[in-house]
């Protein structure tokens, strides 16, 4: 791989970007918006935001990680699922 130095200049015409009016925008390669589109949306206010996960790497044993593998694709998922069951059942209040 070729190291590149990334503050080469573009080839897009920026200034002409920034000028640009709404009307002069071609959309249409974009299909329309339908109803059947909405119909599962999910409109979500005023929510906790999901805390990122952690990426420590915790010594767990192979047998178990082997039994959670076979119950289910998303095994980590499932993983934490449980430790925030235990968590949740073993905080004081």
């Amino acid at each position: 791989m070729s190291k590149k130095h990334t503050l080469e200049k573009s080839g897009t015409d920026i200034e002409r970007l920034r000028n640009m009016k709404d009307e002069d925008i071609d959309f249409s390669d974009i299909p329309p918006i339908t109803e059947e589109m909405w119909k599962n949306g999910m409109l979500r206010k005023n929510f906790k935001p999901i805390p990122r996960k952690n990426q420590d790497n915790l010594p767990i044993d192979k047998d178990i990680i082997e039994f959670f593998k076979e119950q289910d694709f998303n095994y980590p998922l499932k993983i934490n699922q449980l430790l925030r069951a235990y968590m949740k059942a073993h905080q004081t209040k």
